[in-house]
């Protein structure tokens, strides 16, 4: 079965699960009642999902250039509120938004060119912004913050073109497993051993979250037809680690969220974090 033949049958399971998940959701956001004290956040993710979805979808609809676009655009916005985050220049922030667009380029177009010979210049031009203004007090931590950059958002993101349709199963996948870890922590998460905090980094995520996810996730990979360890363990990874890893790139910036423009969720890594980590994790499980 060839790719693109798989990504069809596999957007065949996913609509009808997707576009039901919206519906419900969509029902019970409308229903709550006014005494619920998140009721307009929950409204306002909802009516984010709503646009999210079909794009995302879309995406893989068009073949590979669907997904080349859908990484490319995450990329570049995502690169835009890290460079903020971490306190970069102009200079790193050039190398983040070009490293964007020419990865998952190379990803589609020669994906036998990714790997050393693509790893030592983006390790060069990561310090060279540094190296060239002669920062000898922040030079080290700039070109430091611009690697874990790159491996962080672009390299994870050519997931989305090098691995086909599982790039697919696990962008939906991670999607209900975000709401399945929300809704553990809210019914599992009062007491007990199940609601300890994994990390200090983000108290409110809990052991019952991470239950909850792990549920979600491996629900909707069987639905989807698409069920293998290594895809839920990928999954599953980026909902637990994804969002402690973007708090901790947050705490140090000393802000909430890393932008104020996606309603309901802040930014667009505060929507995509869990996403950017179970894509790397399922390529280097698919190498």
């Amino acid at each position: 079965m060839t790719a693109a033949l798989a990504t069809t049958e596999l957007l065949a399971r996913a609509v009808p699960v997707v576009g039901g998940a919206l519906g419900l959701g969509g029902v019970a956001v409308a229903t709550l009642p006014a005494r619920i004290r998140l009721r307009a956040e929950l409204r306002r993710r909802w009516r984010t999902w709503a646009l999210a979805a079909p794009l995302f979808l879309g995406a893989f609809l068009a073949g590979e250039p669907g997904a080349f676009g859908l990484a490319a655009g995450l990329g570049v916005v995502a690169v835009a509120e890290y460079a903020r985050l971490a306190g970069l220049g102009r200079g790193e922030w050039a190398v983040l938004t070009g490293a964007a667009l020419l990865l998952p380029l190379l990803a589609w177009r020669a994906p036998e060119r990714l790997g050393l010979q693509t790893a030592a210049p983006l390790l060069v031009a990561a310090a060279l912004p540094a190296l060239l203004g002669g920062d000898a007090e922040r030079g080290f931590t700039r070109a430091g913050r611009t690697v874990f950059g790159l491996l962080w958002i672009p390299v994870a993101l050519c997931g989305l073109v090098l691995l086909g349709p599982a790039a697919l199963a696990v962008g939906v996948a991670v999607s209900f497993g975000d709401v399945g870890a929300w809704c553990g922590g809210t019914v599992l998460g009062r007491r007990g051993p199940l609601a300890r905090p994994l990390s200090p980094l983000s108290p409110a995520k809990t052991w019952a979250g991470v239950v909850g996810a792990a549920a979600a996730t491996g629900a909707v990979l069987l639905a989807l037809g698409a069920w293998s360890p290594g895809l839920w363990a990928a999954a599953l990874g980026g909902c637990v680690f994804g969002d402690l890893l973007e708090s901790m790139v947050k705490r140090e910036a000393g802000v909430k969220d890393a932008g104020s423009w996606l309603p309901g969720f802040g930014g667009l890594l505060d929507r995509i974090d869990s996403l950017l980590v179970a894509l790397a994790l399922a390529l280097v499980g698919a190498a």
